[in-house]
């Protein structure tokens, strides 16, 4: 299941940005050969040790995928689901990431330097999105799935993606001119699978009084770093660093919505309660292994100003543990407690 959910949600994001159209789909009629085995496993471990964040691990997983190529042990795989699966079995053996996945595609995949990179603006990305998906996309909620008040005095944000900037700018805007005079505010990441980091730095930065660093992300191919800072211009009215936040987790929420509450319990900015997020934080793209086959590569590594590393493996810890179903009835007691002075109002932090 969990091996379906990187899938899914990677293509649906590649839908979104325009790098490959079309949903995830079966693998192509026919038996996968011989030749075709060898190709997708010797491009495999040629784009591991080429592209992935670790290159002591992609060297380590290149050589028990070689070993077993030697033993046979892919000899009398013919299906491509299992191929793949197979191989991702065996690559998660040495690298424990969950953004890594090995797929098969109905439809051919392109080249690595056809996909073309992913659209800064609305207008670019509306060249790119289908027509199908672009009218459905629009007509969502774009992951901004409920704004309200709990009290006359708490807000509550259900939020369950971080879509593209360029979309959600507005609806942010928006949820935050309402919730603006609360005393202080719930958002629910507890089914939010995650989306872009210029999106998670746009709401956090609703959240702050000053410009704020964020997080970095270091990307293995080239060795650039980028640093991710909160913006000073916004849309809506600032909730401001003032006032006491309170984040719902828990397993369902994953890689981008777990950075976004991994940095508010670094800056101390709020307190998260529920059970231990997903633990994806290596970002990955994909790349072509065969004219039918594909992995996606984790390439890019999310590290911390304030703590040096990410959530990777452990995922985030929350500072008040509590069931998933719980955490809600925890989070408006906790609250109602901190506003009314009997509980402390910031997160201890990790």
């Amino acid at each position: 299941m969990k091996k379906k959910w990187i899938v899914t949600l990677s293509l649906l994001l590649l839908t979104v940005t325009g790098a490959i159209a079309g949903p995830p789909a079966s693998p192509p009629t026919g038996e996968v050969d011989s030749a075709t085995r060898l190709e997708v496993i010797d491009t495999l471990i040629a784009k591991l040790n080429a592209h992935y964040v670790f290159p002591d691990k992609a060297q380590q997983a290149g050589v028990v995928l070689r070993q077993h190529q030697r033993e046979g042990k892919y000899d009398g795989i013919t299906d491509g689901k299992q191929l793949a699966k197979q191989l991702l079995d065996d690559i998660e053996g040495v690298v424990h990431d969950k953004h890594m996945a090995v797929y098969v595609s109905t439809r051919p995949v392109p080249p690595d330097d056809a996909m073309p990179p992913p659209p800064q603006t609305r207008a670019e990305w509306e060249k790119q999105v289908p027509p199908a998906a672009l009218e459905k996309i629009l007509a969502s909620n774009l992951g901004v799935e409920k704004a309200d008040h709990l009290s006359p005095n708490i807000g509550y944000l259900q939020i369950s993606s971080f879509g593209p900037v360029f979309l959600v700018s507005d609806k942010f805007a928006a949820v935050m001119n309402e919730l603006a005079d609360t005393d202080g505010l719930i958002i629910d990441l507890r089914n939010n699978g995650g989306g872009g980091g210029d999106s998670v730095a746009l709401l956090i930065s609703y959240l702050v009084d000053e410009r704020t660093r964020l997080n970095d992300t270091w990307e293995r191919t080239t060795g650039i770093t980028t640093q991710y800072w909160t913006q000073d211009k916004l849309d809506g009215k600032r909730y401001g660093g003032k006032k006491p936040v309170l984040i719902l987790a828990g397993p369902n929420t994953k890689s981008a919505a777990e950075s976004f509450a991994y940095q508010m319990q670094a800056l101390k900015r709020a307190t998260v309660i529920g059970e231990r997020t997903w633990g994806g934080a290596n970002a990955s793209r994909p790349y072509r292994l065969s004219e039918y086959f594909a992995a996606f590569i984790p390439s890019r590594r999310s590290i911390s100003p304030i703590t040096l590393t990410n959530w990777e493996g452990t995922g985030v810890i929350p500072d008040v543990a509590a069931k998933v179903d719980d955490a809600l009835a925890a989070a408006k007691d906790l609250m109602q407690r901190q506003l009314n002075g009997g509980a402390p109002p910031a997160a201890t932090g990790h």
